[in-house]
């Protein structure tokens, strides 16, 4: 008998926009999006809820525009997640094999799992994801796990994601209000890097920056596996904010002003006038470029300057694929090359995924986790149907939240 189709629904509740992406996965494994239902986010501040009346009202909104766009009822979701509060961390389990046990059984390297993912975390957080990096035995690493190889000790390398638990628990309790079922809970650049990033990246290093309205999220991977992830609490607002208050404008104004005038990169030019005109043509704004692009740049600068400073020391200069650009804020004219400036690496937009469906949309760096949630979840799907080993790889929801 064929494999059926299978729908898998995306949702990122940003602080710029709250996003549903409703995806097909065909019997081939290719993937077509039916439709995305998308509203300005109102009650969301740097990634977190705190107008919950005002974010519930957004997710209604965009709910039924996925539903009218895709054909589709939402029964079920894929929940993206972001905030300052969620850090990743690595941590190695070491399980000694009792004497009369030369060779390695499930059960050892199970015990390595529990004692890797024994990490003291702050008593108000709860873990999101426990994902496998790597397998040693008797100091030798393998990529996949060592059961039936002789040998005395295994160990067991993990990526953990965790966070502030009744700030994740606030997204949940929405989205089963709607109500919708919860398929997992995903951190949001571990979502993010399922589309941009494919198995040769990741191998020869590779580092995903997702910057939005209101966080930074990265998610570094080296060697084919996640070695760094994190959030920063600053995005374009903080950019658009910043204008607004070194040039006085309404916030509205300076939003348009930063988008159609701005230039992020190193030595843009900042000669003469920015200028915004109102529906005659007519000057209705102007600023001095040199101001414009100078407050752009520090801010986008030192956002940047932040992600590099948390990333393990060397890491950078193993960077081999290059640093790969989402977001709605990645859009910044010049930010490439101020990107460049900083990590002193090649800079990318991600290559576009083996979609179908509405390509203006998926096509636009904003969709960039909401869509790849659906990767995520189409991996799941696979794991499901076959041997063990991807589901470590993403890291699934073990704990806290029950399904």
């Amino acid at each position: 008998m064929a494999r059926r189709t299978k729908i898998h629904v995306g949702l990122e509740i940003g602080t710029s926009k709250t996003c549903l992406v409703v995806g097909e996965v065909k019997a081939d494994s290719a993937v077509k999006i039916l439709g995305i239902g998308e509203t300005k986010s109102a009650g969301v501040r740097k990634g977190e809820i705190y107008d919950y009346s005002q974010a519930r009202a957004c997710l209604k909104d965009a709910l039924a525009k996925a539903e009218d766009a895709s054909d589709v009822e939402v029964g079920s979701v894929f929940l993206a997640v972001t905030g300052a509060h969620i850090h990743g961390v690595n941590n190695r389990g070491t399980f000694r094999l009792p004497d009369g046990e030369p060779v390695v059984a499930p059960e050892h390297v199970e015990e390595a799992r529990t004692i890797a993912r024994d990490v003291h975390i702050p008593q108000d957080h709860v873990y999101l994801h426990p994902i496998t990096r790597n397998f040693w035995l008797d100091g030798l690493e393998h990529a996949t796990s060592p059961v039936g190889l002789y040998g005395k000790t295994v160990e067991v390398d993990f990526h953990i994601v965790h966070g502030i638990g009744n700030r994740i628990q606030n997204s949940i309790k929405m989205v089963r209000e709607m109500p919708l079922e919860l398929d997992d809970v995903v951190f949001s650049p571990i979502a993010t890097a399922q589309m941009a990033l494919g198995r040769e990246q990741r191998e020869r290093g590779a580092l995903i920056i997702d910057i939005g309205g209101g966080t930074t999220d990265y998610a570094l991977y080296l060697g084919g596996v996640i070695t760094a992830s994190g959030c920063i609490p600053v995005g374009g607002d903080h950019v658009t904010n910043d204008i607004h208050l070194v040039t006085g404008l309404q916030f509205s104004k300076a939003e348009r002003l930063k988008i159609t005038e701005g230039n992020a990169a190193p030595g843009a030019d900042s000669s003469g006038s920015a200028k915004l005109t109102d529906d005659r043509g007519f000057a209705e704004v102007e600023v001095a470029r040199a101001v414009l692009n100078e407050v752009i740049r520090q801010r986008l600068e030192e956002t940047l300057r932040l992600v590099r400073q948390r990333l393990p020391e060397g890491a950078v200069e193993s960077i081999g694929a290059g640093i790969f650009l989402t977001g709605g804020t990645s859009l910044m004219r010049g930010f490439s090359e101020l990107a460049y400036q900083v990590f002193g690496r090649d800079i990318y937009r991600p290559d576009l995924p083996e979609l179908s469906g509405i390509q203006s949309n998926f096509k636009d760096p904003r969709y960039a986790t909401a869509i790849g949630l659906i990767r995520y979840a189409q991996i799941l799907e696979t794991e499901r149907a076959g041997p063990p080993g991807l589901l470590t790889k993403v890291g699934r929801l073990f704990w806290p939240f029950s399904r």
